[in-house]
């Protein structure tokens, strides 16, 4: 009797330890399962706003598009802590180009390529305005109105402006004589490939009223009232 109670008591552990091991594969098998949004819910966007605005990156593309896995990119290539990306010094396109960050897949190879022309817009998301304050205020550069014309992204950047907000701020010859020489906006605005930077002023000034209207200044004149 003492001799079948230790053999009952053997294949419990035995049938336990296999339970246990049974589980530790099933959890295993499915972490290297690719995102399912009905287990994980819906997926948002990350959006990432360094070095350059609204770049957004999708998991569910990636995984469950795609059949990556959680692994495949943690933590080998991003770490896991959301905003620890962004703010290094080297998270930025050339690092890409390099094979660092997205650029480890997105080679031309595995993915399409971060150097691409025509794929800029798969990430990032271009604001349909940019709204200069310096030198005068104010003045409007529209993205949709120049990409309508046919423009590409790498057709202004990075050879006339950096892709970084306020860089072309930041320098001390963003002024019209730098337009009328050629530099920026005057790269294009020649009186040759678009109208000369010295006509059409309204086009791209649209004054301190303007401004005031356009971000919603509850100082603006009346709407209708001239913009001087």
């Amino acid at each position: 009797m003492k001799f079948s109670k230790n053999i009952i008591w053997t294949f419990g552990v035995v049938a336990c330890v296999g339970l246990l091991f049974a589980a530790v594969r099933v959890t295993n098998a499915a972490d290297k399962k690719p995102y399912d949004e009905d287990t994980y819910g819906p997926e948002k966007l990350i959006v990432f706003h360094t070095p350059v605005p609204k770049v957004t990156f999708s998991h569910k593309i990636h995984t469950k598009d795609a059949g990556l896995g959680c692994d495949d990119c943690h933590d080998g290539i991003f770490p896991m802590e959301t905003g620890t990306v962004d703010q290094k010094a080297d998270f930025n396109m050339k690092s890409f180009a390099e094979g660092k960050y997205c650029g480890t897949c997105h080679d031309g190879d595995t993915a399409f390529s971060v150097t691409g022309a025509d794929n800029c817009v798969s990430c990032h998301t271009p604001p349909k305005a940019i709204v200069f304050s310096k030198p005068v205020k104010a003045v409007v550069f529209d993205h949709t109105m120049h990409v309508k014309t046919g423009l590409d992204c790498t057709d202004c950047h990075s050879k006339v402006f950096k892709m970084k907000i306020g860089w072309a701020e930041s320098q001390k010859d963003f002024v019209m004589a730098a337009l009328y020489k050629g530099k920026y906006c005057g790269a294009c605005h020649n009186g040759q490939e678009a109208f000369a930077s010295n006509t059409k002023c309204t086009t791209c000034h649209i004054g301190v009223l303007g401004f005031d209207r356009l971000v919603g200044n509850a100082n603006a004149r009346k709407k209708g009232s001239a913009v001087r």
